[in-house]
């Protein structure tokens, strides 16, 4: 029987300071965050950001910090059916999992073919991400100054596991005063740090790359982790495939247990890039919306590695740059999100039918986690969500956008209704 949660939740933002990570280069050594502040001032070129992105550092917070390490409540039948009404025909092309914690002493649980298997994309690369935090506090388990200068300070280089991606990252040139977007080349560096940023923000592959084989060298190296970067290549250049795949597939699948998820429904099989799967052969990645809702769960107790981990996690799941897919409708502006997705489509032979982005005919595949806080709502939400669609021919980014639209709608009413009521009673 899964317990009900009891929920104290303090959610105060301004709306006039930069967000994070924007207010955050310096710290961080994440040099696109300048770029894109000075985009905000309108001193150089590029999207402005809505209200709900523009959070200073200090704002963001874990929210469920002082709950117990928790399951989901019970499923709300009421709420399940309303969602899965917004599905319409195509009901049995998606699942999801919807926690809503707007209300703090009575949390909502709806889900619809939650267990349902899915290929996670790229949002294997938070996957990654929580690895490579378990690895920081493995190395410096109770130094968190030592954590964040590794971070600010470690200098990776690209080489050929990046090979190839088309994905574009940002660089800020900071004499000529721009962003610069283009593909990650070898030679390319940056601090670990920019690279989790490349990886989580623009999706690089190239960059989960680089980060995936950082968190091997933590494995191998242990306590002599840094290591130069010839040792480093030494190791990849020296080590057989038949050792290099176990420590990925075992080091990836433990990653998860330590934090309390389960490998057979939630992992990361390996790396996104086709060089890195040469080098370093993998597995097979799998997910489901309810193993993904528990992730962002834990996330918001800190529970990922630890209270740090957990904030940095957040902080680099914070949009600040254009919104898209689920993250980008109008209704979510004034809302904080902590988004990513993933997709893979796929096209074959058919008369009459155009290939496009995100419309495959074969296969459509398109997956969503989000956490939204918009506290200045009326009425104020708060609500977890994954999603994972796989609708033949239509546009899946549209889909989930009017998706994430509806479900804001229908929240808001739910907990109207809900304010109401109890307004009513006393």
């Amino acid at each position: 029987m899964r317990r009900p949660i009891l929920l104290l939740l303090m959610l105060t933002y301004a709306t006039t300071c930069w967000g994070y990570p924007l207010d955050a280069a310096e710290q961080t050594g994440i040099a696109r965050l300048e770029g894109n502040r000075q985009v905000q001032h309108g001193k150089v070129p590029g999207d402005r950001l809505p209200p709900g992105a523009l959070l200073s550092s200090d704002q963001i917070q874990l929210q469920l910090l002082e709950q117990p390490l928790i399951e989901l409540p019970e499923t709300d039948p009421q709420l399940s059916r309303k969602i899965i009404s917004l599905l319409g025909k195509e009901r049995r092309n998606y699942s999801f999992s919807l926690l809503d914690l707007s209300d703090p002493g009575q949390p909502v649980y709806a889900e619809h073919r939650a267990e349902k298997n899915f290929n996670p994309a790229s949002l294997g690369k938070i996957l990654i991400a929580v690895a490579v935090f378990q690895g920081l506090a493995d190395r410096y388990p109770n130094d968190i100054e030592a954590r964040r200068k590794l971070l600010r300070t470690r200098e990776l280089v690209a080489d050929q596991f990046i090979r190839m991606d088309n994905h574009r990252v940002p660089f800020w040139d900071a004499d000529r005063q721009r962003l610069i977007y283009r593909k990650i080349i070898e030679g390319d560096r940056a601090n670990l740090w920019s690279w989790l940023d490349w990886m989580l923000s623009p999706s690089s592959n190239a960059a989960a790359a680089m980060v995936l084989r950082e968190y091997l060298l933590m494995l191998q190296f242990g306590k002599n982790y840094p290591i130069d970067s010839k040792a480093a290549s030494d190791f990849f250049l020296r080590t057989p495939k038949q050792r290099l795949m176990p420590l990925l597939i075992s080091g990836l699948h433990e990653a998860m247990q330590r934090n309390g998820l389960d490998p057979e429904r939630l992992r990361q099989g390996g790396f996104f890039t086709a060089k890195g799967k040469e080098l370093v052969p993998g597995g097979s990645s799998r997910a489901d919306t309810r193993s993904l809702l528990e992730l962002l769960l834990k996330l918001e107790q800190g529970q990922l590695v630890d209270q740090f981990s957990s904030l940095e996690l957040k902080k680099l799941l914070y949009i600040t740059k254009k919104r898209i897919r689920y993250a980008s409708h109008p209704a979510l502006d004034r809302a904080a999100v902590y988004f990513k997705s993933g997709s893979l489509y796929s096209c074959q032979p058919e008369e009459g039918f155009v290939c496009r982005n995100y419309q495959g005919n074969e296969r459509n595949l398109l997956n969503s986690v989000a956490i939204i806080e918009d506290p200045q709502g009326d009425p104020p939400l708060h609500y977890l969500v994954a999603l994972s669609s796989n609708v033949l021919k239509v546009n899946s980014a549209v889909a989930h956008q009017t998706l994430a639209m509806r479900i804001h709608r229908l929240l808001q009413a739910e907990n109207s209704r809900r304010i109401k009521k109890k307004g009513s009673a006393e």
